[in-house]
């Protein structure tokens, strides 16, 4: 399985983003397709997943700002992030069950 992340950039503060995750598999094979991050000298954390179903968890960073969708029809997962701040500077994983991961995309937010 191969993720590869795209859509990172700079941005200034409140400015918006738009993550695109791009599977080799139809995404209907997987039960959770998700976003991390992982801030300079920070641990990765997770941002977001959706399930097979459709169904969205957001994490406090992303609530009320960012929203995850899933493509079947070009089996991508995207991510778009509103009103983005410093403190979303990160690089940006896509991962698919847990265990498969993209390369990462840098996010980096001026103040």
């Amino acid at each position: 399985v191969q993720l590869q992340a795209s859509g990172g950039g700079l941005v200034q503060t409140g400015g918006s983003l738009r993550l695109s995750c791009a599977v080799s598999e139809n995404i209907n094979n997987f039960n959770h397709l998700a976003w991390y991050r992982q801030a300079p000298g920070a641990e990765r954390s997770l941002v977001a997943f959706i399930t097979r179903h459709g169904s969205v968890t957001l994490y406090a960073p992303a609530k009320d700002r960012f929203t995850l969708s899933r493509h079947s029809a070009n089996n991508t997962l995207s991510l778009q992030m509103n009103n983005l701040l410093p403190e979303d500077t990160a690089v940006y994983y896509c991962n698919a069950d847990w265990k498969y991961w993209g390369q990462g995309t840098l996010v980096t937010v001026s103040s």
